[in-house]
């Protein structure tokens, strides 16, 4: 008699112990649900005061967005001549993105995470440049499409249990909704498994250029001619310099960076030959002259592409304090995107720990 009441109370203070210990989580949950919820709530906050603040330029200053800033070959140009590759993967996401709000019942759910076409996704500053660039790159990584995940790169294209692609889902099938259909091959890129650039940024570059050392001979000098990285020489809208990954770099440091590495840019071609010592990953002359790689040369006259990059028509005349603020929004919207994540995760645990103590009510 002694032992079992001994076990009944043993029993009824560990029953205690868990329940106060459930307790005490549950409480633990709820505090910290609290105070990331105030944290939400203080960045939506200071995001819509510097809202607020950008709405007050455009109105005091006339602007837009930024692609009116004016623009010798827009992304619009692009665009149109992406359009122009009938039955290719890029022209139907483009015509895809024009058309949704016109074709019933067209969901575009497996393309939430896709940033875009490689050719639309940054700007150069004359049209020669842009040529040089399209050139080296290609058609087809010019039209490839670029995905944040590889969850996003998965839901682009289903299969059936024999592997044979599935035409009716995914971008194969709202092709076919849209009255195209997809031929061939088609080139995806996944930021997040992308070796990416781990070095310093230039000081004070609203453009986040990356410090890449310059160039030099055995000598120790600068190549005569060096322009600089094309990884440098593009522009990025401000939504693409940050905040594209989950750990927030930009396009530069992913995409763009295993796209040229460090591909330099000279003025001449003779220049360039005379750089042939410090040419690791290739370079490229305004002139034509091209080098694939360190002994690999490309002769001949060059053969434009039909897709290219936009063209900027100079340097952006919005103030470094409005850059500055459209860095920091998304900045913030990147923090609250992070915070959200943490308070699903603790709603989760929070109502785990609720049907414990209920199963030991």
């Amino acid at each position: 008699m002694f032992f079992t009441a001994m076990s009944k109370l043993n029993l009824q203070q560990n029953a205690q112990g868990n329940l106060q210990s459930l307790e005490n989580t549950i409480k633990q949950r709820e505090d910290n649900l609290t105070f990331l919820t105030a944290q939400t709530n203080h960045l939506d906050e200071s995001i819509l005061d510097l809202q607020v603040s950008l709405g007050k330029y455009h109105s005091a200053n006339g602007t837009g967005t930024e692609s009116e800033s004016g623009l010798s070959w827009t992304e619009e140009d692009t665009i149109e001549q992406i359009l122009k590759q009938e039955n290719s993967a890029a022209s139907v996401l483009c015509r895809l993105n024009s058309q949704q709000s016109s074709i019933q019942g067209l969901d575009l759910a497996f393309t939430k995470d896709v940033l875009g076409i490689v050719a639309t996704l940054a700007r150069v500053g004359e049209d020669n440049l842009s040529r040089l660039l399209s050139e080296y790159l290609g058609m087809q990584t010019m039209l490839a499409i670029v995905c944040r995940t590889y969850e996003g790169v998965k839901a682009l294209e289903k299969y059936d249990e024999e592997g044979n692609i599935n035409s009716t889902s995914s971008l194969h099938g709202a092709g076919s909704s849209a009255g195209k259909r997809i031929n061939g091959r088609f080139l995806v890129i996944c930021l997040e498994d992308l070796r990416q650039y781990v070095g310093e940024f230039a000081d004070n570059d609203p453009q986040r250029k990356l410090a890449l050392p310059k160039p030099k001979l055995p000598n120790g000098e600068c190549p005569k001619g060096f322009l600089d990285y094309a990884v440098n020489l593009i522009s990025l809208d401000s939504r693409n310099l940050s905040c594209v990954t989950a750990n927030g770099q930009g396009l530069r440091e992913t995409l763009f960076y295993n796209l040229f590495s460090c591909l330099q840019i000279y003025r001449t071609r003779t220049e360039m030959l005379e750089a042939l010592p410090c040419v690791t990953d290739g370079a490229l002359s305004l002139d034509g002259g091209v080098i694939r790689k360190s002994g690999v040369f490309f002769l001949g006259s060059r053969k434009d592409t039909e897709v290219k990059f936009p063209v900027a028509s100079g340097k952006s005349d919005v103030p470094e304090d409005y850059i500055k603020s459209e860095a920091m929004i998304r900045m913030m919207k990147w923090e609250r995107a992070n915070i959200l994540g943490d308070m699903r995760r603790e709603q989760e645990l929070l109502n785990c720990a609720k049907a414990n103590i209920g199963g030991q009510a």
